[in-house]
């Protein structure tokens, strides 16, 4: 652990230390933690996507008179994911987490009991909050808690967890919805998070890095270093010589501002820009997939696994692009993943979905995988662009804006699927991963291989 002393008292670079020291039990610990809360993410966000359907019928409703409730969810995560970015920057990033899981929990089981659409819009909108808020933090806490040598592979792995809980939810949605209804499908499916707060609550450490910038917390923070194997005297104070050079690069702007300095407007950009289309893609298949496959006259359980099939491919894409990413950077494989994307999508449309389905599900799924690794890997891009001072912030206004994209396609699915059906679907599909492709393009700083990789926090 590098240290120099001044007026007595050691002096500690806390990049340094968690960066070139062991890779611990505790910090693994602690992007577990992350990684399952943002699988009860991705599980909690993906359930509305199988139970429209089979509300739609219940109800006697059209989708369209149901985008709104789509809609509401979106806009949630994203004031949420707004909101809980510069929360994280000031209080922490702990408590922002544990409050967001059990935020949308308890919206989630209290969906189940809605009488009419109303009901559910105004229900989304608050699980939207949580849903969104718990992201960016996620995220955060694992870029913070890893070593830099294993920090894109773990921001990687926690984020592709949202795919992963997709996955989980078509799964659990297959038992559910013809034996217990769909009603069910929500009072199970967010108890489970609720309890799952409590176990953060209780365990999850604050960010070390976090905690170096309050000067008041440093007992705290000497307690954790100690913890992670990191020994490290009483009266320690603490620096970091990179996250100086780096608030020094940004003119020491902090918050929003910070995003818009000379250095970072064009990234943010850039950022906001691919976020926005790769979101617009991603939650037309989220959303509207199986509402889509019902449509053009498939059942509701074979539509399910078409949706199912879409996390799967995202799950794998995300972690063979993470490893190609550490061996040749990420700019060449994440702007050949979003063209390969936008490629499939026009491909699928000469598929007859009624003739040969199990092409049709077996073409999401590729799609899933290059889209989903396009949307993880830009999580990894945010960790890395911005330095820890609007590194929260700088994370939850790309999501934020990304799930405008969301809210577009809560509109536009609808509207595309009843004008024109599959074909009208999969051009949506495309249009969005060719813009993230350009948008990808506009990004200065991209992540280096390991081999040429500056340590950066």
């Amino acid at each position: 652990m590098s240290q120099t002393t001044t007026a007595g008292n050691p002096v500690i670079d806390i990049g340094h230390a968690l960066d070139q020291g062991p890779f611990t039990a505790l910090q693994k610990g602690v992007i577990f933690l992350c990684a399952m809360a943002i699988v009860l993410d991705g599980f909690d966000g993906q359930l509305i996507g199988f139970a429209i359907p089979m509300i739609i019928k219940e109800w006697g409703i059209t989708r369209a008179a149901f985008a709104p409730a789509v809609a509401s969810g979106l806009i949630g995560m994203a004031v949420g994911m707004a909101m809980a970015g510069s929360i994280a920057d000031r209080i922490g990033r702990r408590l922002v987490l544990a409050f967001s899981v059990l935020l949308f929990g308890a919206a989630t089981v209290a969906i189940g009991f809605a009488p009419d659409v109303q009901s559910i819009i105004i229900l989304r909108f608050i699980a939207g909050l949580g849903i969104g808020g718990a992201l960016p933090s996620c995220s955060t806490m694992t870029a913070e808690y890893a070593p830099a040598r294993s920090r894109t592979m773990a921001v990687t792995i926690s984020i592709v967890c949202f795919p992963l809980g997709g996955m989980l939810a078509g799964l659990f949605a297959g038992w559910v919805l013809p034996t217990y209804g769909w009603r069910a499908l929500f009072w199970i499916g967010g108890a489970i998070p609720m309890a799952f707060s409590l176990v953060l609550f209780a365990f999850l450490p604050e960010s070390p890095r976090f905690l170096a910038r309050q000067r008041q917390r440093w007992q705290e923070l000497v307690k954790l270093l100690n913890r992670l194997e990191r020994p490290t005297p009483a009266n320690a104070e603490f620096t970091d010589s990179l996250e100086a050079a780096a608030s020094a690069n940004a003119k020491q702007a902090v918050g929003f501002k910070g995003l818009f300095t000379s250095d970072y407007a064009r990234d943010t950009i850039g950022l906001w820009l691919a976020f926005f289309m790769v979101v617009l893609s991603l939650y037309s298949a989220y959303s509207w997939l199986p509402t889509m496959l019902t449509s053009e006259g498939l059942p509701v359980a074979l539509a399910s696994q078409g949706l199912t099939a879409y996390n799967v491919g995202g799950v794998v894409g995300s972690l063979l692009c993470a490893l190609i990413v550490n061996r040749f950077g990420s700019r060449i494989p994440m702007i050949i993943m979003a063209l390969l994307a936008g490629i499939v999508a026009v491909a699928m449309m000469g598929i007859d979905t009624k003739q040969d389905t199990q092409m049709l599900i077996t073409g999401f799924g590729i799609h899933g995988l290059f889209v989903s690794a396009s949307q993880v890997l830009l999580y990894a891009l945010c960790a890395y662009v911005y330095p820890t001072a609007i590194r929260a912030t700088g994370t939850a206004m790309a999501l934020a804006v990304g799930r405008g994209g969301g809210i577009v396609s809560a509109f536009i699915g609808a509207a595309v699927i009843t004008a024109a059906g599959a074909n009208g679907f999969l051009t949506l599909l495309a249009v969005g991963m060719f813009g993230s492709a350009f948008a990808l393009m506009l990004i200065k700083r991209h992540i280096p291989p390991v081999s040429g990789r500056i340590t950066k926090v």
